[in-house]
């Protein structure tokens, strides 16, 4: 079968992968978003996609905009049985949706968390089970008829990159299996009633505060690395482990300073940190952080 990719990061890329170690299936065309300027040098910078897609020997394309007319028009001359979308990052007009089957690969279990962000909203609310959702794609976000759905359980403790890992390979079986069984699935319409939203993160979503130990700790599994958790200070929080989630305190207050870690109140529950990073300076081991503050027991950590 002749197949149409479209994908950007990571994620696409191991999917693409797949796809073109697949003696059943040809990639005729690739197409991905256009190199960006990266890091403080902004070194532009081709995305994993194109990547792979060079070194199989497919010149990828990269268009600003798949809506304008020239885009579609060389498209459309492209002849294929589906054509195949993993965060690809751009709207598909309705010519191209016309076009072919177009599969889209969303990470989560849909109608929950359409839009940007499935896998660190997964983690933000805690959720105990996952997956991704193999679906036909229609002019709105994420909103096309389900093919088929496949889940995992998500443990307490997993960070968003190990839950990434673990989707994607989800992802990746999936994507093989409805294509070599698309005409066997009956699509079934999402229900609205039910559909939750995500956004793009950006670095504010990493702010934090002592309010809530739970909450804190899901949010440093969802924006570890990036874009961190920190305090009003600046302080990052580098390396934090839930200590409880049910105790009443005062909040910030120090409970305990250990041989490898300190535990700090929030007012509901409690947190371990193991490793900082003051703003402008290079992480450090929480105890030399307390140590150059001269924080003792009952001080408020900051």
């Amino acid at each position: 079968m002749n197949i149409i990719f479209m994908g950007t990061p990571d994620y696409a890329q191991k999917i693409l992968h797949r796809l073109l170690e697949e003696k059943e299936i040809n990639v005729v065309a690739v197409y991905t978003q256009p190199d960006k300027p990266v890091g403080r040098k902004k070194i532009m910078t081709p995305p994993e996609v194109k990547t792979l897609a060079l070194q199989y020997g497919i010149n990828p394309h990269q268009p600003n905009r798949l809506r304008d007319e020239d885009v579609v028009k060389e498209l459309l001359t492209i002849a294929c049985d589906y054509i195949v979308v993993a965060a690809y990052g751009q709207i598909l007009p309705r010519e191209i949706l016309n076009h072919a089957p177009c599969i889209n690969l969303h990470a989560s279990i849909l109608p929950q968390y359409r839009g940007a962000s499935p896998i660190q909203q997964t983690l933000l609310n805690g959720n105990s089970i996952t997956g991704v959702t193999a679906m036909l794609m229609e002019e709105g976000l994420d909103t096309g008829d389900i093919l088929k759905i496949e889940t995992i359980a998500v443990s307490e403790d997993i960070m968003v990159e190990s839950l990434f890992e673990s989707l994607t390979q989800v992802a990746v079986n999936l994507t093989v299996e409805v294509l070599e069984n698309f005409y066997s699935y009956r699509p079934v319409k999402q229900d609205d009633s039910l559909a939750t939203n995500c956004k793009k993160i950006t670095k504010k979503d990493g702010k934090v505060d002592f309010t809530d130990a739970l909450e804190l700790y899901n949010k440093y599994r969802a924006f570890t690395p990036w874009p961190g958790v920190y305090l009003d200070s600046g302080l990052k929080f580098k390396k934090i482990s839930l200590e409880e989630k049910d105790s009443i305190n005062k909040a910030g207050l120090i409970i305990s300073i250990d041989s490898d870690s300190v535990v700090v109140a929030c007012e509901r529950g409690s947190l371990r940190v193991y490793s900082v990073q003051p703003e402008s300076k290079k992480e450090m081991d929480v105890l030399s952080y307390v140590n150059g503050k001269r924080f003792i027991l009952a001080n408020t950590f900051s």
